[in-house]
């Protein structure tokens, strides 16, 4: 704790590192399952190798390179598909609202009959937790395929409509994050939130030669969260819990 907030990583983000996948999809390019965030902006440092991101959003479909010192970022709703042109490509993705993407922030591009029902688009998003590693990787890639088929079919309808073609897809994305809506108010609250506040009241104390919580001064690091990578939608990632102390987490959830 810092002066009665909690210390969590600077802006209430998260930090994820990604070695993005390498097989092949059903256009002969390699690289994650396209999906969207409906509530968290995500930027990309990359730090190795060399790929592009696709995307369809406002302006409709674009296709971003990627390159060792590249920074870029897009907002929610940006329907994003990475791509690993070398076999190569790492990346070091910094993501607002930590604890979102970690509880369910992100819809996968199935196709429409999967996102209007939303038992079944749960069943084909959700990876075994347990089996050997052939069978998890051919769980990922069954999802990634199902992605690809409601992504091109959505950018096939951009190209021919615009832009607004990605308004069905918003709306089912909305649908199937509803029930999510009061853990995520929770974790912006005792997350973000807090840190912005925390930083105003900080400021008020120094306008007025107040250094009292300078007094909280600490330093923090964070173990991964697994010894082993965990398969995610773009890549193998490896992730660390810098979340703030849990007892303040479970207080804000109590006020969500």
């Amino acid at each position: 704790m810092t002066g009665g907030r909690p210390a969590g990583f600077p802006g209430g983000t998260g930090v994820t590192r990604i070695n993005v996948y390498t097989w092949d999809a059903v256009d002969g390019q390699c690289g994650g399952s396209p999906h969207l965030h409906t509530a968290t902006t995500e930027s990309y440092v990359v730090v190795g190798g060399r790929g592009r991101v696709q995307t369809l959003s406002s302006t409709g479909f674009d296709e971003h390179q990627l390159a060792p010192g590249t920074v870029l970022w897009f907002t929610p709703g940006t329907v994003h598909r990475l791509i690993n042109d070398d076999g190569a490509l790492e990346i070091v993705a910094v993501m607002g609202n930590s604890g979102l993407p970690e509880n369910g922030d992100a819809v996968l591009t199935f196709p429409e009959p999967y996102l209007n029902d939303p038992d079944r688009y749960r069943e084909a998003a959700t990876l075994p937790s347990d089996g050997g590693v052939e069978a998890r990787e051919a769980a990922v890639i069954a999802r990634r395929d199902l992605a690809m088929e409601g992504f091109l079919a959505l950018r096939s309808r951009i190209e021919a409509e615009g832009p607004q073609a990605l308004a069905p897809l918003y709306q089912q994305a909305a649908a199937l994050v509803q029930d999510k809506v009061d853990t995520w108010t929770a974790l912006v609250r005792s997350g973000p939130l807090a840190q912005a506040q925390q930083s105003l009241e900080q400021l008020e104390r120094l306008a007025q030669a107040d250094g009292t919580h300078l007094h909280h001064a600490v330093v923090r690091s964070a173990a991964p969260t697994s010894p082993d990578p965990v398969y995610g939608m773009c890549g193998r990632l490896q992730t660390w819990n810098l979340m703030p102390d849990a007892d303040a987490a479970e207080a804000a959830a109590g006020k969500g």
